[in-house]
């Protein structure tokens, strides 16, 4: 069973910049897919972010584009979302999420963490 702990959310202003981890344990971590997704109070789980296991290849979605990068270190069984820019709509719980299959789906990713809270003030 592959555990995820999230960490590094915060409070900061529009503009500021925060980075997010996740450790995951209890599984082969380079061949995993990794992803972030957010869900906002009121609103449904959206992708964020993901990358593959053993070659890296990224996505992101249209509205962090060019603002967000993820990356992984498979020695450390690690992922990273790092956040720049940030705007008062990237106010979200972010969710770290692990699966075979490298996809912006959610329902491919069948390990997910706790979530870490991101509020960003105007």
């Amino acid at each position: 069973q592959v555990q995820l702990v999230e960490s590094g959310g915060g409070l900061v202003q529009a503009g500021e910049s925060l980075r997010l981890s996740c450790a995951a344990s209890g599984g082969t971590f380079s061949v995993l897919a990794m992803a972030w997704f957010r869900q906002a109070p009121g609103k449904e789980r959206e992708f964020v972010s993901a990358i593959s296991g053993r070659s890296g290849v990224t996505r992101y979605a249209a509205s962090v584009r060019g603002r967000f990068t993820i990356s992984r270190n498979n020695a450390e069984s690690t992922v990273s979302l790092q956040m720049n820019s940030l705007k008062p709509e990237d106010t979200a719980v972010y969710y770290c999420a692990a699966g075979a299959l490298f996809s912006t789906n959610p329902i491919n990713y069948n390990h997910r963490g706790q979530g870490t809270q991101v509020t960003v003030s105007s």
